[in-house]
C-alpha cells in the first residue's frame, strides 16, 4: 500500500490537472444540489413566513414537525422514495429511479426542513405590525412578503446556505435514488463511499478536500450571515 503522503499528493495532482473523471463527479454533485435548493428554496420561504405570520389550528404543530425534520436522516428519506419510485411503487410509471431527477427530489425533501425552520425564525425577528403597516400603506400581498423579506435578506441567504451544506454532503439518499452510476448519478459522497470500499484512497482523498473546502465555505458564509442577520 502506498504511504500517505504520496496518496495525498496524487489527489492534488488528480485535482490540479483536472482528471476528467473527478471533475465529473464534482460537476454533477454540484448540479444537483444546486438545482434542488433553487427548487425548494422559494417554496420553502414562503412556508416560513406563513408560520411566522399567520395564526391558524395546527401551526404549532407544523412548527414542531419542522424543527424535528431537522435531524431527518438522509438514508430513511431514500427508503421512502425508493420505494414510491420502483417499479412496484406508486410512481414507478415516472421511471424516475436512478435518474438525476430522483437524486433531485430527495435533495429537495431533506432541504426542505432546514430552510422552512430557519426562515421562520428570521421573519419572526420582525414584528407583526411592519406587515400590517405595509398592508395599510397600499402595498398588496406580494409587495408586503418582499419587502419583509428584504429586512431579514441575510437570515434567507443564511438558511439556503445550511440548506445547502445538508444536501451536498448526504450519501445515504443518493445512493440509493441514484444507483451512482458513473458520469450521470455519482456524486461526491457516493464516490467516496465507494473509492474507498475499492481501497482507492486517492480520488476519494480528492474528492474529500474538494467537500471540506466546500464545507469550510458554507460555514465561513454561514456565521457572517447569521452575524449580519443580527438585530443591532
Amino acid at each position: 500500500m502506498d504511504s500517505i503522503g504520496s496518496i495525498i499528493l496524487e489527489a492534488l495532482v488528480m485535482l490540479v490537472t483536472g482528471d476528467a473523471e473527478l471533475w465529473s463527479i464534482i460537476s454533477i454533485s454540484f448540479s444537483i444540489s444546486t438545482i434542488a435548493i433553487l427548487i425548494a428554496a422559494l417554496p420553502a420561504t414562503l412556508c416560513g413566513f406563513f408560520l411566522a405570520y399567520t395564526n391558524f389550528p395546527g401551526r404549532r404543530l407544523l412548527i414542531s414537525l419542522a424543527n424535528t425534520l431537522l435531524a431527518l436522516p438522509a438514508v430513511a428519506v431514500g427508503l421512502v422514495l425508493y420505494i414510491l419510485l420502483s417499479h412496484q411503487g406508486p410512481l414507478g410509471d415516472w421511471r424516475l429511479l436512478f435518474t438525476q431527477s430522483a437524486m433531485v427530489i430527495g435533495q429537495i425533501v431533506l432541504s426542505f426542513p432546514i430552510l422552512v425552520a430557519m426562515t421562520h425564525a428570521a421573519f419572526q425577528t420582525v414584528d407583526l405590525s411592519a406587515w400590517e403597516t405595509a398592508r395599510t400603506l397600499g402595498a398588496n400581498p406580494v409587495q408586503s412578503f418582499f419587502l419583509i423579506a428584504r429586512e431579514v435578506r441575510f437570515g434567507i441567504f443564511g438558511a439556503v446556505v445550511a440548506g445547502y451544506g445538508r444536501i451536498i454532503a448526504e450519501v445515504g439518499a443518493s445512493m440509493m435514488l441514484g444507483g451512482n452510476i458513473l458520469h450521470y448519478t455519482r456524486n461526491i459522497p457516493t464516490a467516496i463511499a465507494l473509492e474507498t470500499s475499492k481501497g482507492e484512497f486517492a480520488q476519494g482523498i480528492a474528492l474529500g478536500i474538494v467537500l471540506v473546502s466546500l464545507s469550510f465555505f458554507l460555514v465561513t458564509t454561514l456565521h457572517y450571515l447569521q452575524g449580519k442577520g443580527q438585530v443591532k
